[in-house]
């Protein structure tokens, strides 16, 4: 028997995220001052626009490209780490640690939940409740006295003509 302790999932998980994780003002610099050659692009493994920039740095259209790409990168590197942190986190077979549980938070009375229940939110998701038609607008059929939505021409009971 070993006498080394087993590593958790969330340690082995951070130990391999912070090896290729990226970082925000080093994509913003390389963008600014190297995008001419697309080095910004290579930073997030993103070789073919990569190379594209690269044939086409003597243009100088790369370079303009690249000005004004390093007002994205800090948008850029976020996806790039969370998409990473994911694919850790999938292949450990854990939750991304530190993003916290998914909350189902109910609705109100006469409100339906959007979305689902089983629903597994994003970053900054904010729920939103759709209110429920009145009762009042809704026409009951005359065969299976069932409660429609105005304007519809069929019954969603029985199918039949309103």
């Amino acid at each position: 028997m070993s006498s080394a302790p087993y590593p958790n999932p969330q340690s082995i998980f951070y130990q391999q995220y912070e090896t290729v994780r990226r970082d925000e003002v080093v994509g913003i610099l390389l963008a600014l001052f190297l995008g001419t050659f697309g080095v910004h692009h290579f930073y997030l493994h993103r070789t073919g626009l990569g190379i594209l920039y690269c044939c086409f740095f003597w243009t100088g259209i790369p370079a303009l490209l690249g000005l004004i790409e390093c007002f994205f990168m800090p948008r850029r590197v976020r996806e790039y780490n969370a998409i990473q942190a994911a694919a850790i986190a999938s292949a450990l077979g854990i939750a991304v640690p530190g993003w916290g549980q998914p909350v189902n938070i109910p609705a109100a009375p006469g409100h339906v939940a959007a979305p689902g229940a089983g629903f597994v939110p994003a970053v900054g998701f904010v729920p939103v409740t759709i209110p429920a038609p009145p009762a009042a607008e809704q026409a009951p059929c005359p065969n299976c006295q069932k409660a429609n939505p105005p304007g519809a021409r069929f019954c969603v009971g029985c199918g039949q003509a309103l």
